[in-house]
């Protein structure tokens, strides 16, 4: 399979490539501003769609994870808009009409947990216990908590619009918290903080972090197995899925939807870690 990932320099690209890339399965495009090192790489900026149409010629699949810098943040609530975040929608529209232009099969979007991220900003910190009895499946309708959250809700639901209206698959991966090896566990925001001074380990503030995190972390692993069940399947319309491990206490639950949709098995719980790593 011939596989386009916009984006492909982030943590998320990283993290396909880095269980995936080797796979003879598959045959990785990269499209990024930037050159990958030993990656095949389309330098080009998804709001430039002249610049991008050509990549998509020959492949089955795009995995759209390309962000304007900057424009990742949540914890701004208010109203305001900005010509990053307006880029930003740019993009999404180039890859889809792309995608549809070229006849690929499938488009898979890197949506975030943040499209219903209102469920936690209104049940914190409660929703970070095991019992909260707090839960947002796969019928929670978008209930964004920021204008970046917004952005995401837009991406899926123009998902849907060209699935329904056009010859193309659409999965809207809703993902929870996944970062780069150094801090793939779900100690890892908590130990980031510690490592830059901004967090003091075992405060209040570590503990926080890492019980949300211990709800909200996708593994890299998880995350990748995640995207070759959505590339591997041929029998969706559109669907979104909640990107996140098999957390014990995770408040994003639609596993058995995923399961027994696409064949999601994710082999990985933030209980059981009791500590960082050594």
């Amino acid at each position: 399979m011939d596989v386009l990932i916009t984006g492909a320099g982030g943590v998320v690209g990283g993290a396909i490539l880095e269980h995936l890339g080797e796979d003879p399965a598959y045959s990785f495009t990269c499209l990024d501003t930037d050159p990958l090192p030993d990656r095949e790489t389309v330098v080009a900026d998804v709001t430039d769609y002249e610049a991008i149409r050509p990549a998509f010629e020959g492949h089955d699949a795009v995995v759209h994870l390309a962000l304007v810098p900057g424009t990742g943040g949540a914890s701004d609530r208010g109203l305001g808009w900005s010509d990053p975040l307006a880029a930003n929608l740019r993009g999404i529209n180039n890859v889809y009409e792309a995608a549809v232009e070229a006849d690929l099969d499938s488009i898979v979007f890197a949506s975030s947990n943040h499209a219903v991220g209102m469920v936690e900003v209104r049940n914190a910190p409660e929703i970070y216990t095991s019992d909260a009895g707090v839960t947002a499946d796969e019928t929670e309708p978008h209930r964004p908590d920021s204008a970046y959250g917004l952005t995401k809700s837009y991406g899926e639901d123009l998902g849907r619009l060209a699935a329904e209206a056009h010859d193309v698959r659409f999965y809207g991966l809703r993902i929870g918290a996944c970062r780069g090896p150094e801090y793939d566990h779900p100690y890892g925001d908590a130990e980031r903080g510690v490592d830059d001074g901004t967090v003091e380990r075992g405060s209040d503030e570590y503990d926080e972090q890492v019980a949300r995190m211990k709800g909200l972390w996708h593994s890299r692993r998880d995350l990748a197995h995640l995207v070759e069940c959505c590339l591997r399947d041929d029998t969706v319309e559109w669907d979104h899925f909640y990107g996140v491990s098999a957390n014990d206490r995770r408040w994003l639950d639609d596993l058995d939807h995923a399961r027994e949709t696409v064949g999601y098995e994710p082999q990985d719980d933030g209980e059981e870690w009791s500590s960082p790593p050594e």
